[in-house]
């Protein structure tokens, strides 16, 4: 893991910032968080270069792309091997609809967040998932009903 950077005040107003809205101008981010444009554009520069800012994108609403079903799929497995999880990586990467997946502790082994259309989809995508993927013991879905609350920003 690597060590985390230090951060200011200053770092942590940008992050908020940008986490806020990354489409903002330097000129912009530098007004918001009282600094001139030249060492704002430094302090995201070496954010970025030191991996705090992962990457700026642009969030797009699942429910109007036809892809509003979100489901949770939780795994077991039999098999802890290192070959295993690179295979199973690959697996993963293999399906778009796959937006998320954490390796965790207790009962299950791994948690999956699947963005899909429908049921139907879903049923390709979890046949496709159990083809490609050998030594599940268990996969259990789950299907969010309402999105509750939902947040890409951290709060510093």
């Amino acid at each position: 893991m690597k060590e985390a950077p230090k951060l200011d005040q200053l770092d942590i107003k940008i992050l908020n910032t940008l986490q806020d809205d990354a489409s903002l101008s330097i000129q912009d981010i530098a007004n918001k968080v009282g600094l001139s444009t030249n060492p704002c554009w430094r302090r995201i520069k070496k954010l970025e270069d030191e991996g705090v800012i992962a990457k700026r994108v642009a969030l797009v609403d699942p429910s109007l792309v036809n892809l509003g079903v979100t489901v949770f799929v939780f795994l077991k497995i039999n098999n802890h091997s290192k070959s295993w999880l690179e295979m199973f990586s690959r697996s993963v990467d293999t399906l778009d609809e796959v937006v998320e997946c954490h390796r965790l502790s207790g009962a299950n082994d791994y948690l999956l967040k699947i963005q899909v259309s429908s049921i139907d989809h879903y049923d390709l995508v979890y046949k496709k998932l159990v083809e490609s993927v050998t030594g599940l013991t268990d996969v259990s879905s789950s299907f969010s009903m309402e999105k509750v609350k939902f947040s890409t920003s951290l709060k510093l």
